[in-house]
């Protein structure tokens, strides 16, 4: 973590980013940006703003108007009524996610179509531990764990990291008890200026945006996507952005990286 200009900065896969909800307005000029580079030996910055533009390549999930089942259409509503019914959601300790989520946690794995794999029991629970966010579990009537959703809290909005479901209840509606109950918690009873699923998904595709769209009136939020590179790193994406979609048909796990690189650069010149 570095702080720079009021602002927290946090490292990821040699990334700088801003520890901020999205909507927060970060203008840095070229000598600024320049100098954090330097001072965080990162490969590159990146922070979004121009929140809630009209349009744009770039966008964040987000909800920001009071939940209630009389905003929805009848069969909406009844799927949201039947998971209400079924399930039973509490928010928990983390210790209960860690102690019970991991079956949960590898059946949602499982379904996914992905190269990578699963994360051992010991590890699920050290990283659930470790963390200080928010946790929820979804239970049945008979009181076996179906799901979990983590969330973190940052200037009065929620990201819902992440959402996990037992694919064996899905037929439980226990997605839509999730995420009613966490919506109706964030925005009604905490007055959240909105809650998020995160920002447009570049390094694969996810389901789960459009369902929160489609379902639970979720809206994308447009907004600028900033990157400034380390002057290799720049030199590197200008040789190669060239063979992006030759790039983007290769299986092997760096060349994929490039290729989610390329891509992002790829957004960020949209904007020019």
């Amino acid at each position: 973590m570095i702080s720079y200009k009021g602002i927290e900065w946090y490292y990821y896969q040699g990334a700088l980013l801003p520890k901020v909800a999205p909507h927060y307005e970060i203008n840095l000029t070229k000598k600024e940006q320049k100098e954090l580079l330097k001072i965080s030996k990162a490969l590159f910055l990146r922070y979004t703003n121009e929140w809630d533009r009209n349009d744009g390549e770039f966008w964040y999930i987000i909800k920001d108007k009071q939940e209630g089942l009389e905003n929805y259409k009848s069969k909406i509503r009844n799927q949201i009524k039947k998971g209400l019914k079924n399930c039973i959601v509490k928010k928990v300790t983390k210790d209960i996610v860690a102690n019970d989520g991991y079956k949960t946690y590898l059946s949602a794995f499982n379904n996914y179509q992905t190269n990578s794999s699963s994360i051992s029991k010991e590890i699920f629970s050290k990283s659930i531990l470790s963390s200080d966010d928010d946790f929820w579990a979804v239970y049945s009537k008979d009181n076996i764990f179906i799901g979990y959703g983590q969330n973190f809290l940052l200037d009065n909005c929620c990201n819902y990291s992440s959402m996990k479901f037992h694919t064996k209840y899905l037929n439980q509606y226990s997605s839509y008890a999730l995420i009613y109950t966490m919506n109706e918690f964030y925005l009604n009873k905490n007055s959240g200026l909105y809650v998020s699923d995160g920002a447009r998904s570049i390094a694969h595709q996810t389901n789960i945006q459009d369902f929160l769209i489609k379902k639970f009136d979720f809206r994308k939020s447009y907004c600028r996507l900033n990157i400034i590179y380390r002057w290799d790193i720049n030199l590197l994406v200008k040789i190669l952005f060239p063979l992006k979609k030759l790039l983007e048909k290769q299986e092997s796990k760096i060349l994929k990286k490039i290729s989610v690189l390329l891509k992002q650069e790829e957004i960020r010149r949209s904007f020019e």
